[in-house]
């Protein structure tokens, strides 16, 4: 199988999640350091675990994308080993960078499992890398960050098959009054201000939207952890489920298009809290599937490899904007100024 060129590895890189209940408080701790959250806060979260016997699905999923990337390698001759380092849990980025070095890897091509621009989704990640290098020491590889993806053909046109696969459920006479709901991980205003997250989720938004010909659509967001004191993006999804009931809306078909896989905060907020309010409120309520392991993901991801890799002139990209920068400007999506916080924060900490 030939090499890719300039590369000895793809490194995934993803936010973590508790295995079991024994995990749950060391994972949040995790996630939590350096915030400003009281402690009983965080035993309020761990609770939402119980439910899922402490396992936060995001790493069996990760497995899934990994074992469909390789046999995706394997079916095109690319001979590149895959590597998994995390965030907040095992196995833990500089973990993977020691093992990488042990295994002689030089330089990564650097997939992270996220698809905005943001801090908590990019830059972040970056710093994650950096640290988890530092860490190594010497000898530890060298990594390439691969392109955000938010309008990559075939990461839109798989979503557009979705919604309208769910529409279709709807009765045909009520379908064009359906609310379409896309969703996203909520992020401080501060946040929001320094990148394109809003832009680029309005616009993937949008994209989808337009490919089906739903014109009925709105972007909301979800699983915000910020004190009530702070602005972070809005409406909320349970927000809007309750205005949209007062409009006399029947049906809402709701696409968590801010997230790539069925993780905590997609099967607590929407398939649990969500579906709950509106069975109270009477809306027929649907959520599509979000991209998991779908053919033209996968593939998508060996062709954003094989890109940076090879130079390629054109990069596929739908909408009003090309596709996003390769190398991130120094100041791109800086880490936001926390204020202090004042009172209880009211959702669930796994941005993904």
């Amino acid at each position: 199988m030939p090499r890719v060129p300039n590369y000895d590895a793809l490194l995934v890189v993803s936010f973590g999640g508790p295995e079991g209940q024994e995990d749950v408080l060391p994972f949040l701790e995790n996630v939590l350091r350096g915030k400003n959250v009281p402690r009983e806060r965080m035993l309020e979260v761990a609770e939402h675990y119980k439910h899922f016997g402490g396992v936060s699905p995001l790493n069996g999923q990760i497995r899934e994308l990994i074992a469909a990337l390789e046999a995706e390698f394997d079916r095109y001759g690319i001979d590149l080993p895959i590597y998994w380092g995390n965030r907040n849990w095992h196995p833990m980025l500089a973990d993977t960078f020691r093992q990488m070095k042990e295994d002689g890897i030089q330089h990564v091509a650097a997939f992270v499992v996220s698809g905005y621009s943001s801090y908590s989704g990019c830059r972040q990640y970056r710093e994650n890398l950096d640290q988890a290098r530092a860490e190594v020491g010497e000898g530890a590889p060298t990594y390439d960050k691969l392109r955000v993806f938010y309008n990559h053909p075939d990461f839109i046109r798989p979503m557009a098959g979705f919604v309208e696969e769910t529409l279709g459920e709807i009765p045909e006479e009520r379908r064009e009054a359906t609310q379409l709901i896309f969703t996203a991980h909520s992020v401080p205003m501060s946040m929001a201000r320094t990148s394109r997250y809003q832009e680029q989720l309005t616009e993937a938004s949008r994209l989808v939207a337009e490919r089906v010909g739903h014109s009925r659509w709105k972007l909301v967001y979800q699983s915000r952890s910020g004190p009530p004191s702070q602005p972070w993006l809005e409406p909320d999804i349970c927000d809007y489920l309750e205005a949209i009931h007062e409009e006399g809306v029947q049906d809402a078909v709701i696409c968590p298009i801010g997230f790539l896989s069925d993780h905590m905060e997609v099967l607590y907020d929407l398939d649990t809290e969500a579906k709950e309010l509106c069975e109270k409120l009477g809306i027929n309520m649907l959520r599509t599937p979000t991209i998991g392991t779908h053919p033209q993901f996968v593939s998508m991801i060996r062709d954003l490899v094989l890109e940076r890799a090879e130079h390629w002139n054109q990069r596929p990209a739908l909408g009003k904007w090309s596709s996003s920068h390769d190398v991130c400007p120094l100041h791109c999506c800086p880490r936001p100024v926390r204020p202090q916080m004042t009172s209880r924060s009211t959702s669930k900490p796994e941005p993904s």
